[in-house]
């Protein structure tokens, strides 16, 4: 059903719901269609609720990593204890972040109403589909977008797409929440389609709810800000699901300038063989805790492997802005 105008008031529950059962709803089917019927028009009533849930639960969620940074306590579980972002650091990625969010994410919600609709994705429509449909559905979601995302994070690793683009999210080399969305239009529009598409790709075989994609994209902006989070607690999820990326796989790759470039999962690193340098680094962190005397002497074995690991990532991404340079002027 297309909408180019808001249904008058008196006309929205037919217009939307005509014959639907509401006894049979459960709260949360109730108050999605409440939200559509308040707004009058399901292309306004979507955009507004994405980009609401999108700005809440983004910053909403790296609210706590904002206060973890200040607490000296949660420093025996950061990845890089002698990186911790400051206040000015942390304003200047959420001016940044904001300003994708508005000229590139904004735009795209939007669009996605149309997009989803021309697919056949269901938006208004209740009643949600089942757990079991939901869940299978959102594991493909995740799925999809991660080899996209190892193929497109690779790809941004190229000399002139690194340059022009990918530069801006590794400005820090020790990530934090905030920055996970930190980056260049273009990289926000190109890894958004990962997310996207998979939704939209399923809805040409099987029924897709928006709900289930709803619910995909909460989880992503988690994994995405913990990702980036820059610490590794004992609790952390990698550790009960050794298959899960985490911040200890993600900050690995801001500070060697390579190797893991998917984002949920570990296993196409594996598979593709781009986690060698972590795997080797990590066998040497093993080591030296072994060796060491005490835990002051592994701290700072382990402090001398990460710069080194630092300084080859730097030299790395030196070497891979000189190729574009010397690209640009054989061209």
């Amino acid at each position: 059903m297309a909408f180019n105008g808001t249904v008058e008031a008196g006309n929205v529950m037919d217009a939307l719901y005509a014959g639907t059962d509401f006894s049979s709803l459960n709260w949360a089917e109730q108050k999605w269609v409440a939200w559509y019927v308040w707004w009058g028009n399901p292309i306004i009533a979507t955009g507004m609720l994405s980009f609401l849930m999108h700005e809440i639960v983004y910053f909403g969620r790296s609210l706590p990593w904002i206060i973890i940074d200040a607490i000296p306590y949660f420093q025996k579980w950061k990845l890089q204890p002698n990186k911790i972002p400051t206040p000015q650091e942390q304003w200047d990625c959420t001016k940044q972040v904001l300003w994708a969010h508005l000229t590139v994410e904004l735009p795209a919600i939007w669009l996605f109403y149309p997009m989803s609709e021309f697919v056949g994705m269901k938006t208004y429509q209740v009643p949600f589909p089942s757990l079991s449909t939901m869940s299978w559905q959102i594991f493909f979601f995740m799925f999809f977008e991660d080899l996209f995302h190892w193929a497109a994070h690779r790809a941004l690793h190229t000399p002139t797409l690194y340059k022009y683009i990918h530069k801006i999210h590794h400005k820090y080399s020790a990530p934090f929440g905030l920055a996970a969305e930190y980056a260049h239009p273009a990289e926000v529009m190109i890894l958004g389609m990962g997310t996207l598409g998979g939704s939209l790709f399923l809805c040409l075989f099987t029924e897709v709810h928006f709900i289930s994609f709803f619910i995909w994209v909460i989880i992503k902006l988690f994994q995405a800000i913990d990702a980036h989070s820059g610490y590794d607690f004992p609790w952390s999820l990698q550790h009960i699901l050794p298959f899960w990326s985490g911040a200890e796989h993600h900050d690995f790759h801001h500070m060697a300038f390579t190797n893991n470039y998917s984002t949920s999962f570990r296993w196409w690193d594996r598979i593709f063989g781009t986690d060698d340098k972590y795997l080797v680094y990590r066998e040497r962190v093993q080591a030296a805790k072994a060796k060491a005397l005490s835990k002051e002497d592994f701290l700072k074995a382990e402090q001398a492997l990460m710069d080194e690991v630092l300084a080859e990532g730097l030299k790395a991404e030196n070497e891979v802005e000189e190729r574009s340079s010397r690209k640009v002027k054989v061209q």
